[in-house]
Order: C-alpha cells, then sequence, then structure tokens
C-alpha cells in the first residue's frame, strides 16, 4: 500500500495497531498535603483517544509541540506504560497478553526503541562492546565470546563506527557516533519494529542529516517499521511515509506526507506548518505559532484548540470533535468537516 496509515479495523495489513489509547497520569500532592490544604486529585490526561496503524517497512511520524503526549505513546508501544484504555496490537495479537505470558522475551525481541538523548542513554561506565553485546546476551542470541565480538562488529559497522570504536568508552564519541552506538544497540536483536523517540533532536543539523540517511538505508535494507517521535517537520518531511499531528494528547490529523505537506487541512497543521522558515525564498509569509499550549491539567472544553484556532465557533468551543475520514486524511475537525475551511 502506499501510506502507513489504515482506517481503525482494517484488515490484518498492519504490523503495528494502536487502538483508542489512553494514558492518565496521577499527579497529585501527597495524600497529606491534600488533606490539609484541602486540594482534591489531579489527573493528566497524556494521551486521549490515539489510534493508527502502521505497515511493515513504512513510517509513522508523529509530530506536535512539547508537551503533547508523543513520547507517551511511544512508551506505550514497547511496554514501558501501561495504557489506562485501549490497546496495541502487533502483528495480530495484543502486546499485553503477549507481555504477561512465557512470549513476552520474544516480543521485546522483535520491537526496540531509539531514545532521545545519546549522552543520557548509554552507560558511561561501560565500553562500547558492552553496551551494544548486552541485548545479544539477555536474549541469547550467542553462543560464546567469539561469536559475540564477531556480531558487535557487525552491528558497528552497519551504522557506519569501526570495530575498533568496541573498546572506547562513549565519553570518546561524538553525539552523533553516541546515536549511532544507540542504534546499533537498537538492532542486536534483529527487531522488526523501532520506536525512535526524537532520536536526532539533541544533534547539530549536518548531523541529524547522517543519522537520518542511515535510518533509511537501515530500513530499506532490513524491511524496518518506524514509529518517529519529532517535533522537527524537516525531519519528519525527509524520514516519514505519513504523518500524525497531535495535540493535548489527540491526534488530530493524519495522512500520508504528501497530502498534508501540500495541503494541510487542520488550523493546527497550517500553523505549524507556516511556522516553518522558507528555504526556498519562495515569498511565503512565516507566521509564528500563535498562542500556548492549555494547562493540561485544566483542558479547555469541546475542542481542545479552540482558544487558539481562528475558525472556532460556538460548536467547537462545546463539542469535542469526532474522528473521521475526509477526502482521503483522517481529521478531527468541526470547522473541516462543516467545510469552513
Amino acid at each position: 500500500m502506499s501510506a502507513t496509515w489504515l482506517p481503525s479495523g482494517a484488515p490484518g495489513t498492519a504490523l503495528v495497531e494502536a487502538r483508542d489509547l489512553a494514558k492518565v497520569f496521577d499527579v497529585s500532592p501527597p495524600w497529606l498535603n491534600r488533606l490539609v490544604e484541602r486540594q482534591p486529585r489531579r489527573f493528566v490526561h497524556a494521551v486521549d483517544g490515539v489510534g493508527f496503524c502502521i505497515e511493515a517497512g513504512r513510517t509513522l511520524a508523529l509530530v506536535g509541540e512539547s508537551g503533547c503526549g508523543k513520547s507517551t505513546v511511544a512508551r506505550l508501544l514497547v511496554g514501558l506504560h501501561t495504557p489506562t484504555r485501549g490497546e496495541v496490537i502487533f502483528d495480530g495479537q495484543p502486546t499485553h497478553e503477549t507481555l504477561a505470558s512465557a512470549q513476552a522475551l520474544r516480543l521485546r525481541r522483535r520491537m526496540q526503541m531509539i531514545f532521545q538523548d545519546p549522552y543520557a542513554s548509554l552507560n558511561p561506565r561501560w565500553r562500547v562492546q558492552d553496551i551494544v553485546a548486552e541485548p545479544l546476551r539477555e536474549h541469547g542470541l550467542v553462543k560464546d565470546a567469539g561469536e559475540l565480538v564477531a556480531q558487535v562488529a557487525d552491528l558497528l559497522r552497519a551504522v557506519g563506527l569501526s570495530p575498533a570504536d568496541a573498546g572506547r568508552y562513549p565519553h570518546q564519541f561524538s553525539g552523533g557516533q553516541r546515536q549511532r552506538i544507540s542504534i546499533a544497540r537498537a538492532l542486536a536483536t534483529r527487531p522488526e519494529f523501532l520506536v525512535c523517540d526524537e532520536p536526532t533532536s539533541a544533534l547539530d543539523v549536518s548531523v541529524q542529516a547522517q543519522v537520518l540517511n542511515l535510518m533509511k538505508d537501515l530500513q530499506r535494507e532490513r524491511g524496518l517499521s518506524y514509529l518517529f517521535i519529532s517535533h522537527n517537520l524537516a525531519v519528519v518531511r525527509h524520514i516519514s511515509d505519513a504523518v500524525g499531528v497531535m495535540y493535548l494528547g489527540r491526534l488530530v490529523e493524519l495522512a500520508p506526507k504528501a497530502a498534508l505537506f501540500g495541503a494541510p487541512r487542520h488550523p493546527y497543521t497550517r500553523m505549524l506548518l507556516d511556522a516553518i522558515p522558507d528555504l526556498h525564498m519562495s515569498g511565503r509569509a512565516r507566521t509564528p505559532v500563535q498562542g500556548e499550549v492549555p494547562n493540561p491539567l485544566n483542558p479547555p472544553s469541546g475542542c481542545s484548540f479552540h482558544p487558539r484556532c481562528p475558525h472556532a465557533n460556538a460548536r467547537c468551543r462545546a463539542e469535542r470533535p469526532r474522528w473521521q475520514s475526509l477526502a482521503g486524511i483522517q481529521i478531527a475537525c468541526h470547522a473541516v468537516e462543516e467545510g469552513r475551511i
């Protein structure tokens, strides 16, 4: 198929499917503080009803401002968080059932995560040999020390490093090289699905391009599927096949890359794209993103974007828009549904 997204419930063509995912965090003060200050318990709906599909060998990117729930979705997919509602389906099986069974280790081999900060995600006391070899040992994928050394060398070559680097420590590498080590570690179990949580945001622009090209090459060679989390739309345009736009824990638009960048429909998507610098000097006006993200502890009624939306009306302020398919995209917006945009 031509895109990585599918309507919910489409027949088994998806490797990964998120169905109505929600995650609520209890951020209440300690019990005694609540008692003395007479405060109620407080909850944050970090993710609220998110659903999408990703096909084998394809990339879905999630974008949005900081705090919109992108990283929480990433952790829900790999089982680092347990959903409050909804489920994750991997290769036709609910992951919560598999992770509670004897097949948990096999599932974890098939999906891995690359974290945002290569300076924090690598143990500074371990040599690269031990960092990359750890998943091989934990999953019992090597039989002896000689095979372990050989596999680590192959993984380092695969990400553009030298086998001689295995004896060095993380502090002896640049940020881009450290992220390559993180990718090598993630590839050690021969996964089919990688969740990439802003893997290039801590890197210089020129180094970002090198890492992104490496990830695209690895995807082509190994048939990998990616969920790529980012707030950088230029990066998303380079690597994705389809894009989901999140706002305050909800998906507001989901479309193939060409459709989203060529003709964005949701006002928030348009706002994000209008803020991108015009590198081609076409004369297009650059409009900064307007307004502030609402307090997630007290989100707006109706459509959560209505305080910042130039097209909002009384319905937007009172009624939450439903998720629907319109003209080849999926969107939640009253203004688009009613033809006001």
